[in-house]
């Protein structure tokens, strides 16, 4: 592999480079994707885990614009006494919002996305899982143009998964119901315990791994850009995985750290990154933001 950064801490760019730079970007043997943009650190914020842990999106209704933050206390106790217990990375498209739940039965037979509207109403989309679909639902990913809702599974994946977005897509119920999945993105290298994606395009998104291990790529913790050669139309689509750099490990404890969701506002340009800390600082997360250029 050749090692391309593209990351920088505060006045060192989001391609980042060793020794402090946010993301070390890692570029897969083979990419030339010319004008990938270099991201660069802006600042960073502490948030409670308990609500902000899981996952964040900025959300656009009329004249206001919000950072919505998702963690295990954000969970309606309607949606809890269901099983759905647990809640992954959500998105936002005009001002509606998407969470992904995962069932806590012993053996899961299906996974959840709940949409909100502006309006304050809410709507419940059961997938029933396909042959050899992990219960996992880590996160979800609205495309640019609405229509298509990316999600993803749990462990080492050669994919991830494709859905007419709830609500939005007319092929969904308009009060909640049944959801097929409609294909699937195949990525070209596999990737390991993605919780959060982000569409910074409609042919580009960024995803954040939950992996140490260097085994996949040479960052631990990578962030990780997924270019597709066409936007989503539903069906199958190939993806291509670049390591573009380490989300940054940051705390005054020790031991393991938690990547967890990421967001993109096209608005601002404001990219956003999860990192929960660890031991006993563990009830803190740390939200680095990004510009690029």
């Amino acid at each position: 592999m050749t090692h391309t950064h593209r990351i920088r801490t505060a006045a060192r760019p989001l391609a980042l480079a060793a020794g402090g730079a946010l993301f070390a970007a890692t570029a897969l043997a083979g990419s030339a994707h010319a004008a990938a943009p270099v991201w660069t650190e802006t600042g960073s914020s502490l948030q409670s885990t308990l609500t902000a842990g899981e996952g964040v999106t900025t959300v656009h209704s009329g004249s206001s614009d919000t950072v919505l933050y998702r963690g295990a206390g954000s969970i309606p106790l309607s949606v809890l006494v269901q099983d759905w217990t647990h809640i992954g990375d959500p998105d936002s498209a005009d001002g509606y919002i998407f969470d992904a739940y995962q069932s806590g039965a012993s053996s899961p037979t299906s996974k959840m996305f709940r949409v909100t509207t502006p309006s304050g109403a809410a709507y419940e989309y059961t997938h029933t899982l396909v042959s050899g679909e992990l219960y996992n639902n880590s996160f979800d990913a609205v495309s640019p143009d609405t229509q298509w809702m990316v999600a993803g599974e749990w462990g080492t994946m050669s994919h991830l998964q494709i859905y007419p977005t709830p609500l939005l897509n007319p092929a969904t119920g308009r009060t909640g119901g049944d959801l097929p999945l409609s294909g699937l993105i195949q990525l070209d290298h596999p990737v390991n315990d993605v919780q959060g994606c982000d569409f910074i395009t409609a042919t580009q998104l960024v995803c954040v791994s939950d992996d140490s291990s260097r085994t996949l790529f040479p960052d631990a913790e990578p962030l990780l850009e997924i270019d597709l050669p066409g936007p989503l139309t539903g069906g199958d689509i190939t993806g291509h995985v670049t390591d573009i750099g380490a989300v940054p490990e940051s705390s005054i404890c020790s031991g393991t750290y938690e990547d967890e969701g990421v967001d993109y506002d096209p608005s601002t340009g404001v990219l956003r990154v999860e990192m929960i800390q660890p031991s006993v600082c563990g009830a803190v997360t740390t939200v680095y933001t990004y510009q690029h250029s």
